[in-house]
């Protein structure tokens, strides 16, 4: 379900540029052979700046760097000198190389070692709740860590920080999204392969609870039209805590009424679903079929999110949000983020996109509009 991508990195260090005097333009785009990386490498160049693109395959990036004229280098995420090497002199990290419940750890530490601002593209829960846990060390060195900078999880934070502003007393927040057209990448899909058989979670009175995955559906206005959406454990039950302070939280996201259905008898086969051979069977099928939506799809696709907050007397209010598809919304909004950090605009320590840029932050991306009172 979240926007991320695998890019298992190589044991060599090719470092194949100038790290020192970096322009206020460059920065270090880790994972830039995948797919939503490849998407924020080309659009780079529209907002001004220069990534530098780094991965674990030598001929990919290499040729990946030379039709974008852009420069690059090759460094491993489990060699921690190797990584500071390559990091060196960069003043950010845009981090897109996931499963990021494993490559987001190593990452953060290489920053923090180099004086790096930190930012990723990343909405599993864990990895938001861990950046937390460094906040004070970034702080002092006076760095920013901001995971979650693309669809996971600008547009449903900014949302939320949108409606507490406008009733400041809520007590309990509800978001959910739909994907309208466009589809996988192969990275997507691998990190759902790599969850099946988990759980979901909420926040209950400011703790994360974990809960069965769909134990909650309901029907939800999108502004469009309204769809039948369930609870799963989208980032914000994280991060629209830390953004609003609302204790409640529960996230949802569209699916066919059937799965829902299905999902019911989850409790009997999520221990096969969690064995190595039925998610190695699953990922293989990935790594023949899927490799990520076309051009075309990702044109003709549309995200939406809904938002609702209550107050203890009752009273609440919603928003929608409509923008491009996840991974176009994706490389929009982490480079507009990134773009701000170059250029001076940051809070030190953990930070979420609403907390630092506010609720408006999500409208600067291109073809997004937000409507209050659905």
């Amino acid at each position: 379900m979240d926007y991320l991508f695998i890019e298992l990195l190589s044991l060599t260090w090719e470092p194949a540029i100038n790290l020192f005097n970096m322009p206020s333009n460059q920065f270090l785009l880790y994972g830039a052979n995948g797919y939503t990386g490849r998407l924020i490498a080309s659009l780079a160049k529209t907002y001004g700046l220069e990534p530098v693109l780094a991965g674990r395959d030598k001929d990919a990036i290499k040729a990946m760097a030379e039709a974008l004229h852009l420069p690059y280098g090759i460094g491993n995420l489990n060699e921690p000198e190797m990584l500071r090497q390559l990091l060196k002199d960069m003043p950010l990290v845009l981090h897109a190389a996931g499963p990021f419940e494993q490559t987001a750890l190593p990452m953060i530490k290489a920053c923090l070692a180099n004086g790096t601002h930190y930012l990723d593209i990343t909405g599993e829960i864990p990895v938001f709740e861990m950046a937390k846990t460094f906040s004070k060390a970034a702080f002092n060195k006076g760095l920013m860590l901001m995971p979650g900078v693309g669809f996971d999880v600008v547009p449903t934070d900014c949302l939320a920080l949108f409606l507490k502003e406008r009733l400041p007393d809520a007590c309990s927040l509800q978001l959910a999204f739909a994907s309208v057209g466009g589809g996988l990448s192969h990275g997507t899909a691998t990190t759902m392969a790599n969850n099946l058989g988990t759980g979901s979670a909420v926040r209950e009175n400011g703790k994360i609870v974990l809960k069965p995955l769909g134990h909650k559906s309901r029907q939800v206005d999108f502004g469009q039209k309204k769809m039948f959406v369930m609870s799963i454990p989208w980032g914000d039950i994280s991060t629209a805590f830390h953004t609003t302070g609302i204790p409640n939280i529960e996230t949802y996201t569209t699916v066919p009424p059937f799965v829902y259905r299905l999902l019911k008898f989850q409790r009997l086969f999520n221990w096969a679903l969690r064995t190595a051979v039925v998610r190695n069977y699953v990922k293989k099928k990935i790594n023949k079929k899927i490799a990520g939506p076309t051009q075309e799809q990702r044109a003709g696709g549309q995200s939406l999110v809904w938002g609702e907050v209550q107050n203890a007397e009752g009273k609440s209010l919603s928003a929608v949000l409509s923008g491009p598809d996840g991974y176009t919304l994706t490389a929009h909004s982490s480079l507009i983020i990134a773009k701000k950090v170059l250029s001076g605009n940051l809070h030190p320590g953990y930070q979420t996109p609403g907390s630092a840029y506010g609720a408006d932050l999500i409208l600067e991306v291109p073809g997004t509009q937000r409507n209050a009172g659905i």
